[in-house]
């Protein structure tokens, strides 16, 4: 069994990539669903919470101020204690290189990492023929890591089409 450490060691290694802007993809995995995990969760109607799940490690501080996080911007957030969320990740098209800090669905895309909401919103709007997006790592600046976001962050999309710069803002 992998160490929860040298993962979040990983991962934090990844962020410190990504958020200097030089973190590149070099494979494409398959966008393909596999069945593993389901489409169960809608959008909130007008007088109604957005509904929101995320699989994440039981002992990870970052999902539970991220779940927060959504919760005050007007989500239903379920939470599911999953240690091995990031195979789950690469299973439904997460980029292995790609992989956040925890895997959500919303609308039937799937969202890897601390993606702020203002995004998530322009995902369930926008309704692109993607698979989802990805902020890989933890950067410092995303919400769960910090409690404002300050400068950028640059989010991925993934899916049949292959992998591209969804947002950089």
């Amino acid at each position: 069994m992998e160490n929860p450490m040298n993962r979040r060691i990983f991962l934090a290694s990844l962020a410190a990539l990504g958020t200097g802007g030089v973190f590149a993809f070099t494979t494409l995995t398959s966008a393909q669903n596999t069945g593993d995990v389901t489409s169960s969760t809608t959008s909130g109607s007008a007088s109604g919470p957005k509904q929101i799940t995320i699989w994440r490690d039981p002992g990870c501080g970052c999902c539970d101020t991220y779940a927060d996080y959504l919760e005050e911007n007007g989500y239903q957030v379920t939470r599911i204690d999953d240690r091995d969320f990031d195979k789950r990740s690469i299973e439904v098209g997460v980029p292995e290189q790609g992989l956040g800090c925890h895997l959500a669905e919303i609308e039937g895309y799937y969202v890897s990492g601390l993606v702020p909401s203002e995004i998530l919103e322009r995902l369930v709007t926008e309704k692109p023929d993607i698979t989802g997006i990805t902020l890989p790592g933890m950067p410092s600046n995303a919400p769960g890591m910090a409690r404002v976001k300050t400068g950028t962050l640059k989010t991925y999309a993934f899916g049949e089409g292959g992998i591209t710069v969804y947002s950089d803002e």
